[in-house]
């Protein structure tokens, strides 16, 4: 169980950074500081809850322009955090 704010710089991406917590193996208070508000904010909405390996199945890989996306931010993010990296 773990109730620390983790902190992901996004790279390639309008949001800047991602805050998250995982409590039991779901993902918890996502916000994205930057990026289009009303996407991020649907994505944390929709990751709220959720187990940590099924927001990365869900959004790794989803491109925004040819590129990154936020939601394949958010799952980077879950990577790291299930590796030890934040």
């Amino acid at each position: 169980m773990s109730e620390t704010v983790h902190h992901y710089k996004t790279q390639g991406v309008c949001s800047r950074e991602i805050r998250f917590e995982v409590t039991d193996g779901q993902v918890h208070h996502v916000v994205f500081e930057g990026g289009c508000r009303g996407n991020t904010k649907g994505v944390a909405a929709l990751a709220e809850g959720m187990p940590v390996q099924e927001v990365i199945r869900r959004l790794q890989g989803i491109p925004c322009q040819g590129q990154h996306s936020c939601p394949d931010e958010l799952a980077q993010a879950l990577l790291q955090y299930q590796q030890g990296q934040l």
